[in-house]
């Protein structure tokens, strides 16, 4: 018993690796985000909060910085593309975010992802705000990426792209 555990845990720690990332996900220049979102929703540091924490449970460590420099380490690039938040808890919400990313090594892209969710709110969305069900949507992206590093397949297509 203790070898295998031991065997697991040195298995766990052989695939962990330290990884940078913005401390706020930036929109993209060319994004299509509603002003509201912008203004109200705080998606850029739920996001990183949630890679962070799903990160540390696959055996990574994400160190969030407020600037991204490329040239050292593995760094990980992302913007919001998209976010759409249709509907309200009355009618029921209709919410996306699109994000994309790219994975540098030593100042070398190694890899790109697509990820998108989309949200109706989940249990008890009737009581639930609109920047809460875009919450929902970002943490799950962030789980979605924490598993892609795991793996970084150039042209990955997560969440509801799969």
């Amino acid at each position: 018993m203790g070898v295998v555990l031991l065997g697991v845990l040195l298995s766990t720690s052989a695939h962990a690796a330290e990884f940078k990332a913005p401390r706020d996900v930036p929109f993209a220049e060319d994004s299509i985000v509603a002003g509201n979102i912008k203004r109200e929703c705080p998606i850029g540091t739920q996001l990183t909060d949630a890679l962070v924490r799903f990160a540390s449970a696959g055996g990574h460590r994400v160190e969030l910085v407020d600037s991204l420099d490329t040239a050292s380490g593995q760094v990980l690039k992302m913007e919001f593309h998209d976010a759409q938040s249709a509907g309200n808890a009355w009618m029921g919400h209709r919410k996306s975010v699109t994000v994309k990313g790219w994975l540098y090594r030593d100042g070398q892209q190694v890899a790109k992802f697509i990820a998108r969710r989309n949200s109706g709110g989940g249990f008890a969305g009737g009581f639930k705000g609109s920047c809460a069900v875009l919450e929902r949507t970002v943490n799950a992206i962030g789980k979605d990426v924490a598993g892609w590093l795991n793996n970084p397949v150039d042209g990955g297509q997560l969440g509801d792209l799969r």
